[in-house]
């Protein structure tokens, strides 16, 4: 059976506030060198039809929407191509605007990602909105969409630490 018809059990801790989630979400995309992400974490934070929007190559072509099976299958032949397997990746928030109603919450959380926690410069920066709903009994992402920053795309001071 595929993932959408036998989803995996989050662990409560991780679902239980936006600040778990979110803090769950960086920790499954971090991982020390010889590893890679936490895939089984990261499938249990997203809604059973959630969808990750990774950043356009190509800022002129259409965003590729895929579901979070393809993100990860994607992700997995990534880490292995550029050689972060090796290397490590770890990414951590710096800065978050928050806005919500009811059950629904929507985070413009920034980021920097490195190679290793300790690593004087990141490798890179952007800017994280994530879509989270609750449905009673707990918080799930239904969609995370990014941008990085990048020569004529700062991270604006509004949302900067």
């Amino acid at each position: 059976m595929n993932e959408k018809t036998q989803p995996v059990t989050a662990n409560p801790a991780d679902v239980v506030s936006v600040n778990a989630i979110i803090k769950a979400l960086y920790e499954s995309v971090s991982f020390p060198p010889g590893r890679q992400p936490d895939y089984t974490r990261l499938r249990t934070l997203f809604h059973l039809n959630g969808i990750v929007i990774p950043p356009r190559t190509d800022h002129s072509a259409e965003f590729a929407v895929t579901d979070v099976e393809t993100f990860i299958n994607r992700s997995r032949q990534y880490v292995i191509t550029t050689g972060m397997e090796r290397k490590g990746f770890h990414e951590n928030e710096i800065a978050r605007r928050t806005e919500s109603f009811g059950s629904i919450v929507h985070v413009f959380s920034t980021y920097e990602s490195r190679y290793q926690p300790g690593d004087p410069t990141p490798i890179q920066r952007g800017i994280n909105s994530i879509q989270l709903g609750r449905d009673g009994k707990r918080w799930c992402v239904l969609s995370i969409l990014w941008d990085v920053e990048r020569p004529g795309n700062p991270i604006p001071k509004d949302y900067a630490p």
